[in-house]
């Protein structure tokens, strides 16, 4: 699954919400690192922009967690939100 280039969603909205799908069908396991900026750039065929606004989003909402010098990570299963 990647971003629709067509779809009026925008592509930061579309990221976020493939990420998020990811995470909770388990093939991001909580305390796993996300996929790099570049490989998600790739992979989506989005800006690095897109990438970090879609990061910023699911770590506001509390899916990921960022630490500085170390990368962004699944948050625990218990801090994900609800509903």
């Amino acid at each position: 699954m990647t971003v629709d280039h067509l779809n009026p969603t925008p592509l930061w909205e579309q990221l976020a919400g493939i990420l998020r799908e990811r995470i909770r069908a388990g093939e991001l396991k909580p305390r796993q690192v996300l996929p790099s900026e570049s490989h998600l750039q790739q992979e989506h065929g989005v800006a690095r922009g897109t990438v970090r606004r879609a990061v910023k989003v699911l770590g506001e909402q509390g899916w990921v967690v960022t630490i500085q010098g170390r990368g962004t990570f699944v948050a625990e299963r218990e801090n994900w939100p609800t509903g």
